[in-house]
């Protein structure tokens, strides 16, 4: 049975007493359904079976790929209506000259966690599964876009949006007057392109993943829109959206190119210049592959002249025990460090016309860190980048309209990378 894959950050937790702790403690209402007090719900302690809904083995060196499924607590049943009753509005309101008497029902809601090698977690998303009435043998999958179970996605999308906003007008392009290009790199579940996507009208994005059973995992079992994929010759693996896509998606599926390549090759052959780029890419022995750090790579290179030369932000994902060179482990501090030099380096440091800096944040509940490299800041000092991308990011939540605080992101140990 074919089973499917994500993308490549470890995620890792600096305590397991915070997440018992976090996890059994009793909250004001949260609405954000991605907080981490519903952890307990799809981070298991590898106590109980797990339900796995797919299971293959990757040939691109990651190992066993599994998706094991959980129950979700929320949207309570109770709530289930409001979206059943949408989707046969869609439907009615795309196929008119159907039978009008389709209705959908929701069969519940589920976290669907990545992993490789039964271990490791990859990915976690929360996935809606419906069906229409009158073909219940039919089940639609749908990812929930505007939910990031994962602390480091949140920091990585806050620290982002709040520094591109120093330099650019993203009111602009939320509102789709006008485009901005992302590229992502690393697919995983596709949580975080999907979550731009839905929040940002304007965005076009990209996204690079090297195995293509990861985007079978996602597509298949993580509730991704398939209408992403992306032919190697650059046409659509699918001529035209179908119906369901239609329904589910509202048009934000026709501003997703997922494409099956290496991320050296994509960056060398693509003409793009990109306003924001998330590299969040790990191999199976959760790795950052050198070639995306080495300072001297073809692949760091190749994006310094692919970032937009007057705000381009770039922000990657790093976690604490990678193996780099000859070392097997490093601390956080002298890792993030050593990636971080390079970034600058290349990104702006070798340009003489660019101007710009690199700082790191650290993400809540587990041992993550976001390196920002983002260019148009000038004769910043930490104080005035500081109250920069705190008034930003207030920006940025309200016009988001964003179901969490980047505030709390943002400002989480912010250290310049010299």
């Amino acid at each position: 049975m074919m089973m499917m894959i994500l993308n490549r950050s470890r995620l890792k937790l600096s305590s397991t007493k915070n997440l018992r702790r976090l996890s059994t403690s009793i909250p004001h209402r949260i609405e954000d359904e991605g907080d981490w007090f519903y952890s307990s719900e799809w981070w298991d302690d590898g106590d109980s079976d797990p339900n796995i809904v797919f299971r293959s083995v990757s040939d691109k060196g990651n190992g066993v790929v599994s998706v094991v499924a959980s129950h979700s607590s929320r949207p309570n049943e109770s709530q289930w209506y409001k979206t059943e009753n949408w989707l046969s509005q869609r439907y009615a309101e795309l196929s008119p000259r159907r039978e009008h008497n389709a209705f959908f029902r929701i069969l519940g809601y589920q976290w669907r966690t990545l992993r490789f090698n039964d271990d490791t977690r990859q990915s976690t998303a929360k996935v809606m599964a419906a069906y229409n009435k009158s073909d219940p043998g039919t089940i639609f999958l749908r990812q929930q876009a505007f939910c990031l179970a994962v602390p480091y996605l949140k920091s990585m999308v806050s620290v982002g949006l709040a520094s591109l906003s120093c330099n650019y007008d993203m009111p602009s392009s939320v509102y789709g007057k006008t485009s901005m290009n992302v590229l992502c790199i690393g697919h995983g579940g596709g949580s975080l392109p999907l979550f731009l996507a839905s929040k940002i009208s304007g965005a076009r994005i990209d996204i690079v993943e090297i195995d293509p059973l990861v985007i079978s995992a996602s597509t298949q079992a993580m509730g991704f829109p398939p209408y992403s994929i992306m032919k190697k010759c650059g046409e659509r693996l699918h001529s035209k959206p179908d119906l369901m896509d239609e329904i589910l998606w509202n048009g934000i599926h026709e501003r997703l190119f997922l494409y099956e390549s290496d991320a050296e090759q994509f960056i060398t052959e693509t003409s793009n210049i990109y306003d924001l780029v998330f590299v969040d890419a790990y191999d199976g022995d959760d790795v950052f592959p050198h070639k995306l750090w080495d300072p001297d790579s073809v692949f760091l290179k190749a994006l310094g002249e692919r970032v937009h030369p007057d705000h381009g932000t770039v922000v990657v994902n790093l976690h604490s025990d990678n193996d780099l060179s000859d070392e097997s482990v490093l601390p956080m501090g002298k890792y993030a460090s050593q990636v971080g030099r390079a970034y600058k380096k290349v990104l702006i440091d070798d340009f003489e016309s660019v101007s710009g800096l690199a700082f790191t944040v650290h993400s809540p509940w587990v041992c993550n860190t976001s390196l920002v490299v983002s260019r148009g800041f000038r004769n910043s000092t930490r104080d005035t980048v500081l109250n920069a991308l705190i008034s930003k990011s207030l920006q940025v939540e309200n016009t988001l309209d964003m179901p969490f605080s980047c505030l709390q992101y943002v400002k989480r140990g912010l250290v310049f990378v010299d």
